[in-house]
């Protein structure tokens, strides 16, 4: 999966990024909606609710994913200087909720490096100066509190974000609903279902436009089970 020297040892290391997916590719999954893409998944490779938007902004790109300590965000600095333009740094705190592992200082130094957002399953703070700054932060908690920055951790790693597994170079989609991520292997499958998908709801749409209410096929379900003749 990974090319290139591997620096560190398990549970304290930074792995090179895996092949990067066509940035065009990338690019038609911005906008779509995390609801529809979880969908075209069979309802899979969503983040639990707990995962929120913390500044209200959409975000899409890359994954560079981040396994930290609890309660320390040595990596997640690195993870800053390692991820290209437009991509999201994935963060597990290994269950911290109360260490913020991002905040303002961090994002200055995101939104100059032109990163395109951060997602983490754990604590972030400053939310208003990071929604000032025009930042896509997610997170499950917000907290006041701080964080060490020691180590171990470890960077481009499989990891479990908002209980999904996150592999570095997915695509990370979020938007007020949450986040949903696509497994790189699998981006050109679930983009073509996804389109298909969308077709589907604008074709019903219609069908409700022009007064077709209700979905025969709900009766039809109803009926295989006796609740209606």
């Amino acid at each position: 999966m990974h090319s290139g020297k591997q620096f560190g040892r398990p549970g304290f290391r930074i792995l090179p990024s895996p092949t990067r997916l066509a940035a065009d590719l990338v690019a038609r999954f911005r906008g779509l909606a995390s609801s529809n893409l979880a969908d075209a998944m069979g309802r899979f490779n969503f983040m639990d609710p707990a995962i929120q938007a913390r500044s209200g902004l959409p975000l899409c790109g890359l994954a560079v994913t981040v396994n930290a300590r609890p309660a320390d965000n040595l990596m997640v600095h690195k993870a800053l200087a390692v991820a290209m333009p437009g991509d999201i740094i994935v963060v597990s705190t290994g269950g911290n909720a109360t260490s913020a592992v991002f905040g303002e200082l961090m994002c200055h130094t995101a939104t100059a490096a032109k990163l395109g957002g951060i997602v983490v399953d754990g604590a972030i703070r400053d939310v208003q100066h990071i929604a000032s700054m025009g930042f896509a932060a997610y997170s499950r908690s917000v907290s006041p509190g701080a964080c060490d920055k020691d180590g171990p951790g470890e960077i481009n790693v499989p990891i479990s974000c908002g209980g999904t597994v996150v592999c570095p170079g997915d695509i990370v989609v979020g938007d007020n609903d949450g986040v949903a991520v696509v497994p790189a292997g699998d981006a050109e499958e679930v983009l073509s279902l996804v389109v298909a998908l969308i077709d589907r709801e604008t074709r019903r749409i219609d069908e409700i436009g022009k007064g077709v209410l209700f979905k025969p096929d709900i009766d039809e379900s109803l009926r295989k089970h006796g609740i209606i003749e």
